[in-house]
């Protein structure tokens, strides 16, 4: 909501002359303008200056006292406040001061969640704008931001339900991260790089991880004397990374992110050219998939332009998700612009000129990206898009942007037929409106489009097209604001120096006044169309219907917006009408009638002298008249004409109150005549009337809002009107007309309130008493009085005074509230009605609730008033919220975001100063809680739980706002709630029992009580809402209760963030707290702290530890007793075990008894509840881990050699050690306890890290096999109950039932238990769970195969620090138990086998894990149980390889080695395993950028030796058949068949890889196309056999792969061989692979020249083909690569396919009707229908537009219509496509055409043989 503030060239000086910076002692960074424009600005600098005194000197105490709560967080909420009322109003060594300070607050490590997020969303705040600080003036470290986003983001401790991180943790820290990033220092890059190359290795997360730091990390905008300290030090390495890598992985997005973000950040500064084609190519790769890189294209590739321009084009063929794309082009190019032209220059770097965008550039930007954007704007969901992007377009070259709008606007506007294309044309010309009417050097016609326009748009004033309706008013509406409406027509005569558009514009605007009636006319005819609907009348529909009220306000907006426009003249005659209008109808008020005042009112509002004095006598004669006698006041229906005239009297009295205060007595009359009258709806209009006057007379506001400062009344000799057409105001003239409230009018308001509120609250008083009968209808009506004299007076009566409510919370800090003036002093000398009101309705509501509690009406009323007491001070909150919404909406259609400096329009910016007026009447922010208060909100309360579910509602919406504007209050009221669910109380009923839980939950936006972060509060809340469960009001029959226990507790869980209990503030923070308790200008003169003060402090600060500390325990223990109570309901139970489990921290181990009850609760009867347990108990082993001891190593001595000097990815000498060597892996205790293992897969593969540590030995580790006395207690629980063998038994029995069957998985959490049992305990267990884990694996059920894996990986992994002898003893009792569990694997638990090895190896050193690679190896395909077990063993071996990644180099060739001979595998499930894991195998071959060769198994090799064996396929030339049947022949197959199933598995392998590794197809495999080509089918038939599908698949996948610039020429050889091939289809399918690969490497081809030219000899030549099929497929590739700009259409081509057109065909031969014509056409058929064919591609190939040579192709080609066929078919098919593209267009298309070929071509679109 933050205002946007200025930026501005040279300020000129601001309104009010300002004082110097000596009477002030200090210049502001940056003021929200707008203040200076308040009509009491004078006094803010004082008042500011106050505020930020207090600000400063109790923020810096509160830290200093040591206490973050409440002192520094209402502090700097204060500051939050401060910041969005005055802008930075405070000096730049203030704002250096408080950034530090909050930095410094956030970066506090033991710092509660909560608290971290509202320092860091202020931090933001106050970094927002960057050119404010310089690099000189700021430095912020780097590393505490990292520490912080590692220890959040990459908790490791968050999993295990140890730490709770509300979901906005993420956005704010990466927004914080950006903010602090341009303040780096210098060599921040180069430690950033130390920190984090370590983690680049491209198999393990830990890339991405590496990846999103560099993105979030790494300071782009360095200065250029300091670059090589920056971007020079990773650009290359990065980009050589990007540029190289496949197939996206997820980090791909990232890095583009980053270079968007350099390349913005670096104009000029960074040759891009290399990179283009690459660049371009991935952005076109991804835009199939809505990646948002498009940031990427706005930096300088502009110089390419023809490179955008094919983008574009193309782009559009692929509409929808470049909406998003063509609305983001304009937008960065114009905030480009706008930076380069015309931005304020501030520290940051400046463009060089020799890299500015020229005019030339923009021109060509705009016109190659028109077409689409006017493609996109008739379609179903872009229109939005595209009237944004015109928008932008049009501010910078309007000459090119707005004529062609305007062309699709003026048809748009005359059909009756299309409303769609209406909306859409009229919501682009709105978009380009200031454009248009400023008209500007560049296209100073514009202004003579804008009456007919107007003209035009009015039939859309619709009453019956409700859509149309609202787009022409936003239409009028917006072209009014933008110019006056003033007829000039008389300085034709007088001046003879203006234009010829302005001699134009002077004469068109005589049509203003014509266009202003019939404007009128329309309107009045909208409305009688809505009156016709007599039923109105009797039904009791109150409100008007949804769609009606958005007519409403479209209607009066958009009135008065013309007549705010409008000269005198035109005025008088509007008004005239208007008037008339309104009395010669009588209107029913709830729909017409509203319409027709607000019409009236927004003429009275223009100009309210001559209105008043033509509708206040006439409303009020009217009224006396009918009022006259009596009995009317006693009526309950009203005569009609009574009603009309009192809505219309009450509405055109909401004009400027002094205008009003001559008719006072004739008003005052009229309300003393109607106030009373027995109608419900005649009272209600004449409390409006009263409502109306009170807010005219006591409010500040504008009072016009006219588009030039003062009205166009001067005679036309002085002043031009024309000039100002579409003309910003001017911030420094505004020249606001306020209103303000005088002290007649102050008079007036008060005599009303003592008329008619004194009385209603006498008889109320009386009633309240019980002195007075007063029926339901007349306290009803009293009420309303009372509450519209309210809401018309709250600017008037000051805020209710009392004793303040003590000792909610303690602070050595002053907490008082903030107070603002706001235009107006109290008058404390009257009685102030505000207090009256509250005693008297506090005195009544007691009354009725104990005597008529079913007058739910008055209450309903009441809840109201109570309401507006307590925070009404003259607006509304939800009525600013939607009025700031919409303030933004109209800034952003009409802004100019390319000059920036606030050009906007003047009724704009005065709309923009009230608001900030409204913004400061509404800032109640910490607002002291006083008795009064205290007495309202539990009056709330007692609403909220009352019987009727409607008042308890609308109770409590009021009860929540009241809460968050009290401080503390809550802490006051959460126990009044709590008692109605106390168990012990016999008296609370069911109603007060739900209220009281509504109470808790809060609504959606406001405080949830249940949840405050605060342990005085959960203390109390948690046990009550569990204990609820035995009270007597509670039933679990009822749906409704049962659903709002279910939504507590998930709200609950949902918002619980951990709360914190160490409140310590370090040192560091300390200090800058003092210097700016210190600091100057302004300063409080407070003392400085005593050293008693401080010690006080932090004694306080120690007694709020141990008190966090005693309640947390507290809490655990009540929760515990809650739960184990008797007679409990089940569903509380779990509640407040749900609730225990939150309290699991990381920093704290749980009380014991928690502990027992977790361990214990394992063996629960409810699943629900064993989950949790089992989720609490793995959190509890991790709070009960010991440290283990690391020890700092040099990774160079290890493996003996020196430290490379650049930077060497992948297998070096240096990390060589690293492998897996089964000659030396440990098999004695000594090697093993010699041997350095590394447990992390990526240490040493990219780069080793500054410190690289490793585990120390074992002397030094934490001692294992301990006994019993050795444990503490909290061990001590675990260890009792898993040694005891009924208790596992139960367990295991428990943990191998079926959940959900057949959806049951691996289960991390229930390994997360098991690994924590044997990490914490070695094995201690083993001997119980032995025959067990035995038992479990033999059985081969899925629940029992799953249960046994989950324990083995948790003991696997648990091993990690086990000693030698037991690492050894455990496998020799897990290798039998896998060798049994592998021979009984099944369809239902290979998954889960695969988990539970993958899982075992993760992040283990492989030499660990000898004796499992080992036996994995032994022989996976022994085929003795069959083909799926064989395929089964692959998958588990495939994990456990898949996570040791580049460290077993040796195993993974030992499999390859097993596997080659298998590769001809006949069985399917086994070949795609195989596939699979060859993926596996070769991942490690990367060509990334810096990377040494691979140790690990390489492709080229492998596809070198697959080639030889699959010779003999490729020598022969007929068709390969798939004749190898399903099962094994006995003897030797030939060499084919062997071939084909070989290929079969290779087939598999490349499918598998296209998807999952880093780079493309390699050369090598570049040379199995021609085989594919051939056996690819043509058709689309399911029932080909697996190996055609296979190859069709693999040449799709193998097409969209990226092609890296040196493979180009092999593909194309590959290709133009195939294309001689004898095999149609093989020439078809290379037709198909073509078009895929150009589209998806379009820059890499058309940056080399020889590959454009071979491509398209071959498409051509294929046109050429004997065979239908592939002359057709020819044809649309060819009409493709046109249309992509690819190929051009040059007159070479033209000539050529005109040539073979006129092929002569050979004349007919009679034949035998007994013979079958010949099937093979004659060649010369062939090249006609060639030349036919390409013609026809051509014309496809444009199918939005009509070149110049494109009618006489069409001429050429209607030649051949009766042509044999094909040509026949051929030439009907081009021409019904033509027609059917160039539909939407044709009346613009037309004009290409002359008249003979316009004849020609509707007698062939037409004709009969069209339909032939």
């Amino acid at each position: 909501m933050e205002p946007a503030e200025r930026a501005g060239g040279g300020d000129p000086p601001e309104p009010g002359g300002r004082p110097g910076p000596d009477s002030r002692g200090f210049v502001p960074q940056k003021e929200i303008v707008y203040n200076k424009l308040l009509p009491y600005a004078e006094r803010l600098d004082a008042e500011s200056d106050l505020q930020l005194a207090q600000i400063k000197s109790n923020l810096g105490r509160a830290v200093q006292l040591q206490e973050l709560w409440p002192g520094g967080l209402f502090w700097t909420r204060k500051l939050s406040t401060y910041i969005r009322l005055y802008g930075r109003k405070f000096s730049k060594e203030d704002h250096v001061l408080f950034i530090k300070l909050l930095y410094e607050l956030v970066s506090i490590p033991k710092l509660e969640i909560s608290m971290m997020q509202g320092f860091a969303r202020l931090l933001i705040n106050l970094l927002k704008k960057k050119e404010l600080l310089s690099r000189d003036d700021l430095e912020l470290p780097w590393r505490p931001l990292y520490d912080m986003v590692e220890r959040i983001l990459y908790s490791k401790t968050e999993h295990l339900g140890l730490n709770w991180f509300p979901n906005s943790v993420e956005n704010v820290l990466k927004t914080l991260v950006k903010s602090c990033r341009p303040y780096f220092p210098a060599d921040a890059t180069a430690e950033m790089l130390e920190e984090w190359r370590p983690l680049m290795c491209p198999f393990d997360v830990t890339m991405q991880k590496a990846i999103t730091y560099f993105e979030i990390f790494l300071p782009t905008s360095l200065p250029p004397e300091l670059h090589h300290k920056g971007f020079k030090l990773w650009f290359d390495e990065l980009i050589g990374l990007w540029v190289s890598v496949q197939n996206l992985p997820q980090w791909e997005g990232q890095l583009v992110n980053l270079f968007a973000r350099l390349a913005t950040d670096n104009i000029g500064y960074i040759d891009w050219d290399p990179y283009v084609p690459k660049i371009f190519t991935r952005i076109l790769r991804s835009l199939n998939l809505p990646v948002g890189s498009s940031q990427v294209l706005v930096p300088r590739f502009l110089t390419n332009a023809y490179d955008i321009g094919h983008a574009v084009i193309w782009i559009t063929a692929m509409m929808n998700k470049l909406m998003k794309l063509l609305q983001r082009l304009p937008n960065s190019v114009v905030r480009r612009l706008h930076r380069e032209r015309y931005k304020k220059p501030s520290w940051l770097t400046p463009v060089p000129d020799s890299h500015k965008l020229t005019d030339q550039d923009v021109t060509d930007f705009v016109r190659c990206i028109i077409q689409p954007v006017l493609l996109a704007m008739f379609s179903k969901t872009g229109s939005l898009e595209a009237a944004q992007a015109l928008q932008n377009l049009a501010l910078m070259r309007p000459e090119l942007v707005i004529p062609p709008v305007l062309e699709r606007t003026y048809p748009a506007l005359e059909t009756l037929t299309e409303p769609h294309q209406l909306t859409a044309t009229l919501s682009c010309v709105i978009g380009v409106a200031r454009s248009l009417v400023s008209g500007g050097k560049w296209f100073p016609e514009g202004p003579t489009h804008m009456l007919p326009l107007l003209m035009r748009a009015l039939p859309g004033v619709d009453p019956n097209d409700f859509s149309k309706c609202m787009i022409t008013f936003q239409f009028i509406a917006t072209f009014s604001t933008l110019v006056p409406l003033v007829d000039c027509s008389s300085v034709l005569q007088e001046r003879s120096d203006l234009t010829e558009v302005e001699r134009e514009l002077c004469s068109a605007t005589a049509e203003f006044e014509d266009f202003v009636l019939q404007f009128m006319d329309r309107c009045f005819g909208l409305i009688e169309s809505s009156t016709l609907e007599q039923t109105r009348e009797e039904t009791e529909t109150e409100k008007m219907t949804h769609l009606e009220s958005l007519v409403e306000l479209g209607l009066s907006s958009t009135f008065s917006t013309i007549l705010t426009q409008c000269s005198k003249e035109i005025f008088m005659v509007a008004l005239q009408k208007v008037f008339n209008f309104s009395i010669s109808h009588i209107f029913e008020t709830r729909v017409a009638g509203r319409m027709v005042a607000d019409m009236c009112r927004a003429a009275v509002k223009c100009c309210p002298e001559e209105s008043l004095k033509l509708f206040v006598p006439h409303c009020c004669s009217v009224i006396t008249q009918l009022t006259m006698n009596d009995d009317v006041l006693n009526e309950e229906e009203l005569d009609k004409e009574l009603l009309w005239n009192l809505q219309l009297l009450s509405e055109i009295t909401r004009v400027d109150g002094k205008k009003l205060l001559l008719y006072r007595e004739q008003l005052v009359k009229i309300l003393q005549r109607t106030l009373h009258l027995t109608c419900k709806q005649g009272y209600t209009l004449s409390c409006n009337l009263l409502h109306h006057l009170l807010r005219s007379t006591t409010l500040i506001y504008p009072t016009e809002y006219c588009s030039v400062p003062g009205g166009f009344d001067k005679p036309p000799s002085e002043y031009f009107p024309i000039k100002d057409w579409g003309k910003p105001g001017d911030l420094w003239n505004l020249g606001i007309q306020w209103h303000v409230p005088s002290s007649e009018e102050v008079a007036f308001a008060f005599y009303l309130l003592d008329s008619f509120l004194q009385p209603e609250l006498i008889k109320l008083q009386h009633c309240g008493d019980g002195e007075l009968e007063m029926s339901r209808d007349d306290i009803l009506q009293s009420l309303t009085i009372v509450h519209n004299c309210l809401i018309g007076s709250g600017n008037l009566l000051p805020p209710l005074k009392g004793e303040p409510v003590t000792n909610l919370v303690p602070s050595m800090v002053s907490l008082e509230e903030t107070k603002l003036y706001t235009g107006l002093e109290y008058d404390l000398s009257r009685e102030n009605h505000r207090e009256a009101i509250a005693r008297v309705i506090r005195k009544l509501l007691n009354h009725i609730l104990n005597n008529s509690e079913d007058d739910t009406k008055s209450l309903f009323l009441i809840i109201k008033v109570i309401g507006d007491l307590l925070q009404f001070q003259g607006s509304h909150k939800h009525e600013f919220d939607s009025r700031w919404k919409s303030f933004n909406l109209v800034k952003k259609s009409m802004e100019n975001r390319l000059h920036g400096k606030k050009q906007h329009i003047r009724a704009l910016l005065i709309d923009r100063v009230m608001l900030q007026h409204e913004l400061r009447t509404l800032t109640v922010e910490g607002c002291e809680y006083k008795r009064i208060h205290q007495d309202m909100i539990r009056d709330l309360l007692r609403l909220s739980t009352s019987s009727y579910s409607q008042v308890r509602n609308k109770a409590q919406q009021t009860f929540f706002a009241a809460l968050g504007a009290y401080n503390f209050c809550c802490r006051d009221i959460i126990p009044l709630v709590l008692e109605f669910l106390r168990p012990d109380r016999q008296d609370v009923t069911q109603q007060q029992f739900k209220g009281a839980l509504y109470c808790l939950l809060g609504n959606h936006s406001g405080v949830c009580l249940a949840n405050l972060h605060d342990w005085d509060c959960i203390v109390q809340t948690w046990p009550a809402i569990v204990s609820s469960g035995l009270s007597k009001a509670m039933s679990l029959e009822k749906p409704s209760i049962v659903r709002l226990f279910d939504d507590l507790a998930e709200k609950i869980h949902r918002q619980y963030e951990t709360i914190g209990l160490d409140f310590s503030i370090p040192k560091s923070c300390v200090e800058i707290a003092e210097l700016l308790q210190q600091s100057k200008n302004p300063s409080s003169n407070q003392i400085m702290l005593s050293s008693e003060e401080i010690k006080e402090g932090l004694k306080r600060q120690q007694e709020k530890n141990a008190d966090a500390l005693r309640n947390y325990e507290n809490l655990v223990n009540t929760l515990l007793d809650g739960v184990e109570q008797r007679n409990l309901p089940w569903k509380f139970e779990h509640i407040g075990i749900g609730l225990l489990s939150l309290l699991l921290r990381d920093d704290r181990v749980l009380p014991l008894r928690a502990i027992r009850f977790f361990v214990e609760n394992l063996n629960h009867d409810a699943i629900v509840v064993r989950k949790m347990a089992i989720s609490a108990v793995a959190g509890i082993l991790k709070q009960l881990k010991r440290t283990h001891k690391k020890l700092t190593i040099n990774p160079y001595e290890m493996g003996g050699y020196s430290k490379p000097t650049q930077i060497l990815a992948g297998d070096r000498p240096d990390n060589h050690w690293l492998h897996y060597d089964s000659k030396s892996i440990p098999r004695t205790k000594k090697e093993w306890e010699s041997s350095c293992f590394v447990e992390k897969t990526h240490w040493g593969y990219y780069t080793w890290p500054q410190n690289m540590v490793v585990y120390a030995g074992v002397e030094e580790q934490p001692k294992l096999g301990r006994s019993r006395e050795d444990l503490t207690e909290a061990e001590q629980i675990v260890f009792d109950h898993f040694s005891d063998p009924k208790f596992v038994e139960q367990l295991i029995t428990f943990l191998s039932l079926e959940d959900r069957k057949g959806k049951d998985k691996f289960n991390p959490r229930r390994f997360c238990l098991f690994k924590g049992i044997f990490r914490n305990f070695d094995d201690a267990f083993l001997p119980i769970l032995k025959p067990h884990l035995e038992r479990l694996v033999a059985d081969s059920h899925e629940s029992t195969q799953r249960c046994v894996a989950e324990i083995i990986a948790g003991l696997i992994r648990g091993s990690k620090h086990w000693t030698f002898e037991k690492v050894e003893k455990l496998w020799e009792l897990l290798c039998p138990l896998l060798r049994t569990a592998l021979s009984n694997i099944t369809v239902e638990t290979y998954n889960d086998w695969g988990t539970c090895i993958a899982t075992s190896c993760e992040s283990r050193d492989p030499r660990k894990l000898h004796w499992l690679f080992e036996l994995l190896l032994e022989s996976p395909l022994s085929g003795e149980g069959g083909s799926f077990v064989d395929a089964c063993r692959l998958y588990v071996l495939q994990g456990g390889l898949a996570q040791q990644e580049w460290r077993v180099p040796e195993l993974l060739h030992r499999l390859l080695k097993y596997l080659e001979p298998k590769l001809t595998q006949v069985y399917k499930n086994v070949r795609e395993r195989i596939g699979s894991v060859l993926t596996y195998i070769f991942m490690i071959d990367v060509s990334l950028p810096n990377t040494a060769p691979t140790a690990s198994p390489r492709v080229p090799e492998f596809t070198a030796r697959i080639l030889d064996k699959l010779k003999p396929l490729m020598d022969v030339d007929e068709e390969i058949q798939n004749h190898v049947m399903e099962e094994n022949g006995i003897g030797e197959e030939d060499e084919r068949t062997q071939g084909i199933k070989l290929l079969k598995t290779i087939l598999k392998w490349l499918m598998a890889s296209a998807g999952r590794s880093f780079s493309t197809a390699v050369t090598e495999q570049l040379q199995l196309l021609p085989l594919f080509f051939k056996i690819a089918p043509v058709e689309n038939d399911n029932s080909y056999d697996e190996l055609k599908r296979d190859a069709k698949l693999c040449l799709s996948l193998m097409s969209q792969g990226l092609l890296y610039p040196h493979q180009v020429p092999l593909v194309l050889q590959v290709l133009k061989q195939t294309a001689r091939s004898s095999s149609w289809h093989a020439r078809y399918t290379v037709l198909t692979y073509l078009q895929t690969m150009v589209f998806y490497n379009l820059f890499i081809f058309l940056n080399n020249e020889d590959a454009v030219k071979d491509i398209r000899w071959l498409v051509i030549s294929l046109l050429e083909d004997e065979q239908l099929e592939v002359r057709e497929m020819a044809a649309t590739t060819l009409s493709g690569l046109l249309q992509c700009n690819f190929l051009t259409m040059d007159s070479p081509m033209q000539i050529h396919f005109e040539q073979l057109c006129k092929t002569k065909l050979p004349k007919k031969r009679k034949r035998d009707p007994g013979f079958v014509g010949d099937t093979i056409p004659s060649a010369e058929l062939v090249k006609r229908h060639a030349g036919v064919l390409g013609l026809g591609a051509c014309v496809l190939s444009s199918p939005y537009d009509v070149p110049t040579w494109m009618p006489q192709l069409l001429m050429n080609l209607s030649a051949h219509l009766n042509d044999p066929q094909p040509i026949e078919m051929t030439v009907k098919k081009t021409l019904s496509n033509f027609r059917r593209t160039h539909h939407d267009n044709w009346q613009e298309h037309k004009q290409q055409f002359t008249d003979d070929q316009l004849l020609v071509l509707t007698d062939l679109l037409v004709s009969p043989c069209y339909y032939a």
